[in-house]
């Protein structure tokens, strides 16, 4: 089992406090300690006002590697963009001066895209000073979606990145095709960051806590993982 830390919260202010102050930390010690720092991020509504409060620290940003945690294989310029919501929370004010590494690239699809995908992804500051996760109501987390095509390499695999071609949901939307970290590289973090709002997550986030079928609810391979250091936030 990972080592799991749960913080619940009474509102999503308090959540986003109590993040936004353990990243500045994570992010200024990493620094301190090896002259560079990585932060894994994921889109969602949820961290984008810590990463609002992050964009205006005073750190040495130039030196901070900000990587995706996953990304649909859509344009930048596409409204469901991840790399475009990072660019619009994260990247802004101080924040503008990191390293930032993104997981799309001109390559048709997320399966032809992998290898340059890696070749880049092999260049991040390792171990990751923060990995930030969020969760779906289908127990998905990055894009680790229940029985995807690409689902066992995420896994299993030993690379950092895989694709991904999730099976269309109400969750998935119509764009089913995905790059994501690996359980691999997820495992490569100092700490990994769940974030959780509302009832139902919650409920979905206590069901994966049970013994059950990973690839039907891949979260399982993260709470399960002996090597991962997790830390839950929830909010209402």
């Amino acid at each position: 089992m990972a080592n799991i830390t749960e913080h619940f919260f009474d509102s999503k202010e308090q959540m986003t406090a109590s993040l936004a102050e353990s990243l500045e930390q994570r992010l200024t010690q990493g620094l301190a300690e090896n002259s560079r720092a990585a932060l894994m991020v994921s889109g969602g509504s949820s961290p984008a006002p810590a990463y609002k409060y992050l964009s205006n620290l005073d750190i040495d940003w130039h030196k901070v590697d900000v990587a995706m945690v996953d990304e649909r294989w859509v344009d930048a310029s596409h409204e469901k963009s991840n790399e475009t919501f990072i660019n619009n929370t994260l990247l802004q004010n101080k924040a503008a001066r990191a390293n930032f590494i993104t997981m799309k690239n001109a390559a048709p699809t997320a399966e032809q895209g992998v290898e340059a995908c890696e070749q880049h992804y092999q260049q991040v500051h390792r171990p990751y000073d923060v990995t930030i996760l969020g969760m779906g109501p289908d127990g998905h987390t990055a894009s680790l979606f229940p029985h995807a095509q690409g689902l066992e390499t995420g896994l299993q695999a030993e690379q950092l990145v895989c694709a991904i071609n999730a099976i269309e949901s109400e969750v998935t939307g119509a764009i089913t095709e995905r790059m994501t970290l690996t359980v691999h590289a997820i495992a490569q973090s100092k700490v990994v960051k769940l974030l959780i709002s509302g009832e139902q997550k919650l409920a979905t986030y206590k069901a994966a806590k049970q013994q059950g079928d990973v690839a039907e609810v891949p979260l399982r391979a993260i709470l399960q993982h002996p090597d991962i250091e997790l830390e839950v936030y929830w909010a209402p």
